[in-house]
Parts: structure tokens; sequence; C-alpha cells
């Protein structure tokens, strides 16, 4: 498996992991269950720059030249800037008026979304991409990760635990109760990491 920065002619497939990942969000998003939708809105935005969901702020994970996941992630000093874009999109396409809580904040690197591809779940990609993930940003570039993980994914959390990631608190995210977890320097190191 090849893990790399991904390109805008990675966007369907971006937009394809993304979706799996954060179905009900975006339906909260464009006050609608529809699956096509959701996926358009999401496609729209991985084509574009400058926005949370931008394919700059993506990586793939590539088996046999087939792209089998997408992590997205971005620096929490910037949230509110990538945010505009998606949230006058919103409001001007879908005449929602949507004001997420701040998902994180200056001082670490979000990991917003990691979606991998149904056929490929369960086999430890998501858990490559995680460890590629605090690598490149905690090892080399000595930043912190922090990620939400919902209060009603006990396995997802148990997986985030186990690769060094601690709590440093709860939030809500659309409605929904969700932890806050981070990895740095120092918790890898107090890890034995």
């Amino acid at each position: 498996m090849i893990i790399r920065k991904a390109t805008l002619k990675d966007s369907e497939s971006i937009a394809s992991y993304l979706f799996l990942a954060m179905k009900e969000i975006v339906y909260r998003f464009i006050g609608e269950e529809d699956d096509s939708k959701a996926k358009d809105f999401l496609r729209h935005f991985v084509e574009k720059e400058n926005n949370q969901y931008s394919y700059q702020n993506c990586w793939v994970a590539e088996e046999q030249h087939e792209i089998i996941a997408a992590a997205n992630l971005y620096d929490g000093a910037r949230l509110e800037e990538l945010r505009q874009p998606v949230t006058a999109y919103l409001k001007e396409r879908f005449q929602q008026d949507v004001t997420p809580e701040d998902e994180t904040q200056p001082g670490e690197y979000y990991i917003d979304t990691l979606g991998v591809r149904e056929d490929q779940q369960g086999k430890g990609v998501g858990s490559k991409i995680l460890q590629f993930l605090i690598d490149e940003y905690v090892v080399k570039n000595q930043q912190t990760l922090g990620l939400l993980v919902d209060e009603e994914n006990p396995e997802a959390k148990k997986l985030y635990l186990k690769l060094g990631f601690k709590s440093v608190g709860k939030c809500m995210l659309v409605g929904k109760q969700m932890e806050h977890l981070q990895i740095s320097r120092s918790s890898l190191a107090e890890a034995g990491g």
C-alpha cells in the first residue's frame, strides 16, 4: 500500500470515501438524506482549493494503482477560513444556514475525516493511514494531531488510544457528543514511541 498526497484527479474517489465516513453530517449540512446530492456536495469541495474538504488537505492510500482510502486533515488554526466557503455554499445552494461547532483549534492538525472503501474495511487500512499521519505530522514535523471520535463508536476510540492518542475533552458536533483526542511528541514519548 502506498500513501501519498492527493491530487485533483483523485477527487471522485476522495469524495466517495469521505462520504462513507461523514454521511450523517453531510445530510445535516444539506438538509436532506439524499446520497447523490450529498456526494455531489463533497465532490464540489474536494475539487476546489482553499476549503476544509479540498484535495489539497487530503492523503490517499493506493493499492495496485487504485485508491482505497482517503484522509482529510488541515491546520486547526485555519478552520474558520477553510470552513467559510462551505457554509456560504450551503446557504446559497441548499438554503441551509449551518454554523457547526468548532471541532478543532490552533495548535493541532485536525484529522477531519478518514474513509476506507467498503471492501477494504476491517483490513487495517485505517490504522496504516493513521500511523502514517502520526509519523508524518507528529514524529517528522513535531505537530500535534487531533480528531473527534463519536462516543457511540467505542471500537474507533480503542484504536486511537492504542495508537497513542489521549483524550483532551468532550464537545458537541452537529448535535452529537464527541470526544476530542490528540497525539503529540510528548504523548508519544510517554508511550515509549
